[in-house]
């Protein structure tokens, strides 16, 4: 069997993943992010004050690298940990000021990124990629 990486999804997803990265890099360095922190930030935009766990568990990251992600989010003032008022085990990860201020600015980035990654492909072909790319994550989480 021959092997063709121009045939191979996942190949081409994560060459995909990395021009993502480099475009959004670009996008949001100039608010004092990278595009590591970038997953993190938009869960804690969504629900502030969660556990490493629940950062873990919902962005499909390993528990080192979220680590030295967050480690690195609170040297840079992106957020703040606090004990766990029912679990003197955890901590609750907060978002500082700043990156509050920055949520706005960060979304917009990524939706440049994404309109420039997405603008071969008409209204129609969009939901179908997003779609197909759903499903094929579904796929790989339920082990199949």
């Amino acid at each position: 069997m021959t092997f063709k990486k121009d045939e191979s999804a996942g190949y081409l997803a994560n060459r995909m993943a990395r021009l993502f990265a480099q475009h959004l890099h670009e996008r949001i360095a100039p608010l004092g992010i990278v595009p590591g922190q970038f997953p993190a930030l938009l869960s804690l935009w969504e629900r502030d004050g969660v556990t490493q766990k629940e950062l873990v568990s919902g962005l499909d990251i390993e528990q080192a690298t979220i680590a030295n992600t967050l480690t690195r989010m609170e040297r840079d003032g992106l957020i703040r940990r606090t004990r766990h008022p029912s679990d003197a085990r955890a901590q609750q990860i907060w978002l500082t000021p700043k990156a509050k201020k920055i949520r706005e600015d960060a979304y917009a980035a990524a939706g440049q990124v994404n309109a420039k990654a997405l603008s071969g492909l008409d209204v129609h072909e969009r939901a179908a990629f997003l779609g197909y790319m759903s499903r094929v994550i579904d796929a790989l989480h339920s082990g199949n």
